[in-house]
């Protein structure tokens, strides 16, 4: 499939639109944007990202009626790239312009204002959730916006005609083509609505199968070449949902499809069977877990949603299952089976107009009534200038008598790259704890007595020795500068040429979210004479969001990567690969640059007792 030229382009945001054509009259507009649209957990790789829009349309034709179908346009971000692009695309005489949407946010709503303005005579076409999302959030602005200035709120075009979708339903077209639109409701995205196309065999798959990567090339090269980030914008946003991306993936394998194009990516062309098995492998790991929490939320920007996202990544790291539930759209006796079930509670809500919305303060009454107080709850938000609702939450819950596992979190507007630290983290804390307690109660139940210590097996496989070494990374978010570091020993040479290390890195370090394919990092190798220091200084735990390396006197690698200057020696490494291994993931690393400190120290060596702990 060919890409013709650039459409159009944005100096302003270095942002573009490119032409990917699919079939006769059906067209795929690609958005590229080669950083990150918003802080958000989902774009940490740092690999940009596109928007996939389609569009059917007939060329040089007058008749009647011309049948021109808009699938899933971007938000707004891409809005002064997008409208030039699909209006030298669309015949002037275009009677109607139809425009499903797979989902709603308020960046798309937008977006949609601004065809709206463009084009007469507009449908739309959603699901029943989505229907009441647009109608909610149409003539709503950012509180940033209403203080003072009412104009823009003047100037918002009226909701076209809906066309809701309540259960599967078909629309033919001209070609032959036959468009089955499915809804598939999520916590996240209640609204959610996949469009098949039958004759060509297209999945058009909006949030579900996405990467956030930059590209212009229509489909992804192997299925290898974006395993990476696939499985991390699973982790990111479809991990807390599992129980529902399973019964989705279940329906859409019962379709004849050629390929799939997610709303952000390259298309998934020999490999999709591959990557819906994936999809249902990664959520039985979380199925699995013996813990589970809920996570209870209202999200009217998606700021209050990206906190929920990022906590819910740092405590699924850990091991534990996370359940999302979307209080706006959430049946009271699926909230209180699930309040009844979990081991935790986790509530967060924006603030409108200085109260919590309606749902939050109705889910709030439930987890009251029905919680128990001896499980732990969290309480998060995010606000435009007051934060009353988080407050809400606290108090009420305090008052109930529950006890909280983190200090209540309230952040103004958006998470910056420092929040999202702190936000991961946070959850990485909070899943520890309850783990901690889950072993606790099983050792008081077994006598206090380990048998997986001793088992000989283990015993043995604790005689495999490494080096004791000091792993830091450190990555520039635009004006945020991220850094980590964790004491390692499962280290191994992996490679002669080009050399090459191999680096065990648990899945909950909070250094995890800086070692992807690409990052850089060093590895401070620590002198058996003088390793004390370093050793104590990196075991002792951190708050979240803390600066593990704060009033540290640090050498630069060349990549920048912060350098002990009390190491034996230094290797700065690029990490090119990732394997997922159990309860860790193995890094391979290519190394760049290195340097021996001390000519006449000696390696330090960690010695076990028992593989079971490190």
């Amino acid at each position: 499939m060919s890409t013709n030229e650039t459409l159009m382009n944005s100096s302003k945001n270095n942002k573009s639109i490119i032409h990917i054509p699919i079939d006769t009259g059906f067209i795929c507009f690609r958005g590229l944007s080669p950083t990150k649209l918003r802080f958000e957990i989902e774009y940490s790789l740092g690999k940009g990202t596109t928007s996939n829009t389609f569009l059917f349309y007939k060329e040089n034709t007058y008749e009647e009626k011309n049948q021109t179908l808009l699938i899933n346009p971007p938000g707004e971000n891409f809005k002064e790239v997008f409208i030039p692009a699909l209006k030298n695309t669309i015949s002037d005489h275009t009677e109607e312009l139809s425009i499903i949407i797979g989902h709603i946010n308020p960046n798309r709503i937008k977006l949609l204002r601004a065809i709206t303005a463009e084009f007469s005579n507009i449908k739309i076409i959603c699901s029943n959730p989505a229907g009441i999302l647009l109608k909610e959030l149409w003539s709503q602005t950012k509180p940033s916006q209403k203080n003072g200035d009412t104009s823009q709120e003047s100037r918002i075009p009226p909701l076209p005609e809906l066309k809701l979708i309540k259960q599967e339903e078909t629309i033919n077209l001209f070609n032959d083509y036959k468009l089955k639109l499915i809804p598939a409701p999520t916590a996240r995205w209640p609204g959610g609505l996949i469009t098949f196309e039958e004759k060509i065999g297209l999945l058009m798959s909006d949030k579900l199968f996405g990467a956030h990567i930059c590209t212009k090339e229509w489909s992804e090269r192997n299925r290898v070449s974006t395993d990476e980030e696939r499985r991390h914008y699973f982790d990111c946003l479809m991990r807390p949902m599992v129980n529902q991306i399973n019964r989705i993936v279940d329906k859409l394998e019962l379709l004849n499809i050629s390929s799939i194009a997610p709303g952000h990516g390259p298309a998934i062309e020999t490999s999709w069977r591959s990557l819906l098995n994936d999809y249902q492998r990664w959520g039985d790991q979380q199925a699995q877990a013996s813990i589970q929490i809920i996570l209870l939320y209202a999200s009217a920007y998606g700021n209050t949603a990206s906190i929920a996202d990022t906590l819910a990544k740092g405590i699924s790291s850990t091991g534990i299952q996370v359940k999302s539930m979307n209080c706006e759209f959430t049946k009271s006796s699926e909230l209180i089976e699930s309040i009844k079930e979990a081991n935790a509670y986790l509530i967060g809500s924006p603030t409108l107009g200085g109260h919590a919305p309606t749902p939050i303060v109705s889910a709030l009454g439930t987890l009251l009534a029905e919680g128990d107080r001896n499980k732990p709850v969290g309480v998060f938000g995010s606000y435009g200038w007051s934060g009353e609702a988080v407050d809400l939450l606290e108090n009420k819950l305090r008052d109930g008598g529950f006890e909280f596992g983190f200090e209540p979190i309230k952040i103004k507007f958006s998470p910056n790259a420092q929040s999202l630290k702190l936000l991961e983290e946070t959850g990485v804390m909070f899943g520890r704890k309850l783990i901690k307690e889950e072993q606790r109660k099983e050792r008081r139940l077994t006598g206090g007595i380990n048998t997986t210590k001793s088992d000989p097996a283990l015993l043995a496989l604790g005689k495999v020795i490494g080096s004791l070494s000091v792993l830091t990374a450190q990555k520039y978010y635009e004006n945020d500068r991220i850094n980590g570091a964790m004491i390692a020993s499962w280290i191994s040479q992996a490679s002669f040429s080009p050399p090459g290390i191999t680096v065990a890195v648990a899945k909950d370090r909070a250094v995890e979210a800086l070692l992807h394919t690409g990052d850089l990092f060093a590895l401070n190798i620590l002198d058996e004479n003088n390793y004390q220091k370093s050793f104590k200084q990196f075991l002792k735990p951190f708050i979240p969001g803390e600066n593990r390396l704060s009033g540290l006197d640090l050498l630069s690698s060349p990549g920048e990567q912060p350098i002990l200057p009390e190491a034996l020696a230094w290797i700065e490494g690029c990490v090119k690969q990732r394997m997922e291994c159990g309860d860790h993931w193995l890094i391979y690393a290519e190394i760049l640059h290195g340097k021996v400190l001390n000519q006449n120290g000696i390696t330090a060596v960690h010695h076990r007792r028992t593989g079971a702990t490190y």
